[in-house]
C-alpha cells in the first residue's frame, strides 16, 4: 500500500461477496463492510467465513487493506 496505515484492527470474516467485497466482524463485535479493492490490496483472491484478518485504515478511517493477522 502506498499510504501509511494509521490503525490496525483484528477481525473475523463473516462473508465474502461475489463482487470481491467482504463483511468482517471486528473483535469488539462491530460488523464492517470492506470494499473489493481493500480485499485485493491485501493480496487475497477470496476470503472464507471464519478466517482471521487485520484491517488497515487510513487517516480518514476508511479501510484501505485487509491483511493477514499479526
Amino acid at each position: 500500500m502506498t499510504d501509511h496505515p494509521t490503525e490496525r484492527e483484528q477481525a473475523t470474516v463473516s462473508a465474502h461477496h461475489p463482487d470481491g467485497s467482504a463483511t468482517v466482524l471486528r473483535d469488539d463485535g462491530v460488523l464492517v463492510d470492506v470494499t473489493a479493492e481493500a480485499v485485493a490490496e491485501g493480496g487475497w483472491r477470496s476470503l472464507r467465513p471464519g478466517q482471521r484478518v487485520a484491517l488497515v485504515r487510513d487517516a480518514a478511517g476508511d479501510v484501505r487493506g485487509v491483511l493477514r493477522p499479526v
